[in-house]
């Protein structure tokens, strides 16, 4: 199938990155969406000042929504201890950071995930014995943790599962977020049901692609039920996995169940934390991102991930293209290019391949003015240098930022976001 929008294509606006956009329920005031990037700043859990602040600047800078990364839906959700969960507790402080991020016209999303095997909780902290995931056996992500194997989940477990996707999503609501982002990429639980690297079942959550992707359905319907009619569902995915994952065939595939499922949008990322995370950035990390980060486990999971990866993959703006064009042309279901935009010209290629928003995260790291730059025709491209080294500086007091441009504070994120001041 040829999408129809990709016949069209050369009768798009100039600049029309900037006009509205309905997605789903909502409406946003621009095209530009902040992707989520972990952000270190839920120290301890908390949804801090910090956090907040964040996000606001995004806002303040011109994107029409700002996706907050990583909510877990329960505490075994987690990652790292240092991310926040989607609970009664935590709704103030979100609240707090919705309205940040609205008294500057911009919308809110709350991207709604769980770690299943990829987690590097303690043992003292995870509550479960083995870490759930599609498949049981050796949990290779579980190495450094102690973690050795992981838990096939049982029937009763993936309806659970899907419980906690959406009381997570009715929480966000209730936090004020206008959209929530089902995280189906990465490595993370349900990219663990999606992928063939991790789900090596033969029931009927397993095997085929359609069969793969019957979990992640059953979760999307079920928050398009419980809030569809009022809030953006957005599903962020790999469009690939790496050597012996996904190819762009399932990509195209999975993008079609979405359509036929009902999802708003998708987020059309690349690439597996652990497997394939150049394939995920475009480029290769710097050695200095293992050198600095405090944590001797992360420390050397970096340098375990190094051995496996591609020595010198070297950066090309909307390196994702290709791949993005051709579920591009298997869908009408929205989509949002994600993938190294680093200047108007990568805008404007976006916008001609038919792309409905623009995702970007690096970018806005460096500069959150970028968006309104470019509204003003006062710059061209971006300061950002794409050496990556934002991604390790979520493990340091201030949380994410650009080692070029500096970061925030690093007292708010000790303060929680709903506190008042003394």
């Amino acid at each position: 199938m040829r999408s129809e929008r990709m016949n069209n294509i050369d009768t798009l606006p100039d600049r029309s990155a900037f006009d509205p956009i309905a997605i789903g329920p909502i409406t946003l005031r621009n095209r530009f969406i902040k992707a989520a990037t972990n952000e270190g700043m839920a120290k301890g859990g908390v949804v801090t000042k910090g956090l907040a602040r964040f996000h606001e600047r995004m806002a303040q800078g011109g994107v029409a929504m700002s996706v907050v990364a990583y909510c877990a839906t329960s505490l075994d959700g987690r990652t790292f201890v240092d991310q926040a969960t989607l609970n009664r507790d935590s709704v103030p402080d979100f609240r707090a950071l919705t309205d940040n991020v609205h008294r500057h016209g911009a919308a809110a999303c709350a991207q709604i995930t769980h770690a299943g095997s990829f987690t590097f909780l303690p043992k003292d902290i995870l509550a479960a014995d083995k870490p759930l995931s599609s498949s049981g056996g050796f949990n290779k992500a579980g190495v450094l943790s102690k973690r050795y194997l992981k838990k096939k989940m049982d029937r009763a477990e993936i309806a659970a599962m899907a419980d906690e996707f959406v009381e997570a999503a009715r929480l966000a609501k209730s936090a004020g977020f206008d959209a929530v982002e089902l995280h189906m990429g990465h490595g993370y639980l349900l990219s663990q049901f999606v992928s063939p690297l991790y789900n090596k079942r033969r029931d009927e959550y397993g095997g085929t692609i359609e069969k793969r992707m019957r979990f992640p359905v059953e979760v999307l319907s079920r928050v398009l039920d419980a809030v569809g009619k009022d809030m953006a569902v957005i599903v962020k995915y790999s469009m690939t996995d790496g050597p012996k994952g996904n190819g762009i065939d399932e990509g195209k595939a999975v993008a079609r169940i979405l359509e036929q499922n009902g999802a708003h949008m998708a987020i059309l990322s690349n690439g597996m934390n652990i497997e394939s995370i150049t394939d995920m950035f475009g480029s290769a990390f710097p050695a200095e991102n293992r050198r600095a980060n405090p944590n001797p486990l992360i420390r050397i999971g970096m340098w375990l991930q190094s051995l496996r990866q591609p020595k010198e993959v070297v950066f090309r703006e909307n390196y994702l293209r290709e791949l993005a064009l051709q579920v591009r042309g298997a869908v009408d279901l929205p989509l949002s290019y994600l993938g190294g935009v680093q200047s108007w010209a990568g805008v404007e290629t976006a916008v001609r391949d038919g792309f409905d928003a623009i995702a970007m995260g690096r970018i806005l790291i460096h500069d959150p003015n970028i968006i309104d730059r470019w509204k003003q025709g006062s710059q061209e491209e971006s300061g950002c240098t794409v050496c990556n080294r934002c991604v390790s500086m979520m493990y340091m007091p201030e949380g994410t930022h650009c080692v070029l441009t500096g970061g925030q504070d690093p007292a708010l994120n000790q303060v929680p976001a709903a506190k008042e001041a003394a």
